[in-house]
C-alpha cells in the first residue's frame, strides 16, 4: 500500500453532478473512490467506460483520455469540449423543448427521439436523458434510444432547466484549459496505448446486473478484461458490485494482486426488486497505488456532502 503523495488522493465534500444520468451513475461514491487511490499525476487518467462522466469530472486530471463505446455520450461531451454550445444555449433549448412537451401532454418526447434517432443531436440527446423513464440510457439492435417518456410533461420547470444548465456551465468550466481526449472506442482499442505513468479507472458494465445500455457485456468480456488489465504496468482501480442480500458477485476472484476496498450504496434503478437494494460496491485497486486505511483523507463534512 501507498503514502497519499502526489495528485491522488483527495478529499471531495462538493461532488459536481454531471448533466448526463446514467445506470449506477457513481455520484455518491466519488469521495469515496478519490480517497482511497494513491497516484503521482504525472500521466494520463484513463476511463474505458465514461458514462456520465461523474468520476472524471470530479478527479479533474490535466491530462485525461475519456472513452466509451456508446458514440451519443462522447458526441455530447465532445461537443461541450469544443465550445460547440455553451450553457445558456442548453437552457434556451430546453425551455423550448419543454414548453413543447407541456403543450403535447408528452407526445412530443416521442417526437425528439425520433428526430434523435435519425439526426443524433447532442442536446435533443440530453433532453431525452433528462426526460426519458427513470434516467435509463438503452438502445435497441439498430442503435435507437428507445427509453420511454417519464409520464411528467411538466418535466422542464424552470427550476429543473436551471440545474442542468447549472451542471453543464460548471462542467464546462472544469473542462477549460485541460487536456482531454474523448473517443468513440472499444476498450481493447483504448488500453492499446496506455503507458506505465498513466492510470486507469474502470468502469464498466456490472457483471449479472442487466445494465448495458449501448452493447452487449457479458462473461466473457468481463474475463477478457480481466485478463488484459492485470497484464499492464500501470495503475488500476476497477468499480464493482460485490454483493447484496441475494447474491455474491464470483467475477471478483478473476482479479489478483489488489487492496479492496468497500462501500455500502443503495441502487433506487431497476426492472425487479432484487435490483432496488442495498449493495456493497467494491473498488479493487492495484497493490501499491491503494491508499493505507489510516491515511485515508475524509471531508470536513462527511455526514452532509454537497451536491453542485
Amino acid at each position: 500500500m501507498t503514502t497519499p503523495t502526489g495528485f491522488l488522493p483527495k478529499a471531495i465534500d462538493k461532488i459536481v453532478v454531471p448533466p448526463i444520468k446514467s445506470q449506477g451513475i457513481k455520484t455518491k461514491l466519488v469521495p469515496f473512490i478519490a480517497s482511497n487511490i494513491a497516484w503521482r499525476g504525472a500521466g494520463r487518467w484513463i476511463e474505458p467506460f465514461l458514462g456520465s462522466g461523474v468520476v472524471l469530472f470530479n478527479i479533474q486530471p490535466q491530462r485525461a483520455i475519456a472513452a466509451d463505446i456508446n458514440p451519443h455520450i462522447i458526441a455530447f461531451y465532445q461537443a461541450l469540449y469544443n465550445c460547440d454550445f455553451s450553457a445558456e444555449d442548453v437552457r434556451s433549448f430546453l425551455t423550448e423543448e419543454g414548453e413543447r412537451l407541456l403543450e403535447s401532454g408528452g407526445a412530443y418526447y416521442y417526437e425528439v427521439r425520433k428526430r434523435f434517432n435519425a439526426e443524433h443531436n447532442p442536446l435533443d440527446f440530453l433532453f431525452l436523458n433528462r426526460a426519458g423513464f427513470n434516467g435509463l440510457i438503452r438502445f435497441n439492435r439498430k442503435g435507437e434510444f428507445n427509453v420511454p417518456f417519464c409520464r411528467k410533461p411538466e418535466r422542464f420547470r424552470q427550476s429543473y432547466v436551471t440545474k442542468i444548465t447549472n451542471q453543464v456551465a460548471r462542467v464546462q468550466k472544469i473542462m477549460r484549459g485541460k487536456d482531454w481526449e474523448f473517443v468513440v472506442a472499444d476498450w481493447r482499442d483504448v488500453l492499446k496505448s496506455v503507458g506505465p505513468d498513466d492510470f486507469l479507472y474502470l468502469d464498466p458494465p456490472y457483471i449479472g446486473r442487466h445494465t448495458d445500455y449501448f452493447s452487449r457485456w457479458d462473461e466473457d468480456e468481463a474475463e477478457a478484461l480481466a485478463s488484459v488489465v492485470q497484464s499492464l504496468a500501470c495503475g488500476y482501480a476497477l468499480s464493482m458490485w460485490k454483493e447484496n442480500k441475494y447474491r455474491v458477485n464470483e467475477h471478483l476472484s478473476l482479479w489478483h494482486g489488489v487492496e479492496e476496498r468497500t462501500f455500502l450504496h443503495y441502487y433506487h434503478i431497476g426492472s425487479t426488486e432484487d435490483l432496488r437494494n442495498a449493495m456493497v460496491e467494491a473498488l479493487l485497486i492495484k497493490r501499491g497505488y491503494a491508499v493505507e486505511p489510516a491515511l485515508i483523507p475524509t471531508p470536513e463534512r462527511q455526514l452532509s456532502l454537497e451536491f453542485i
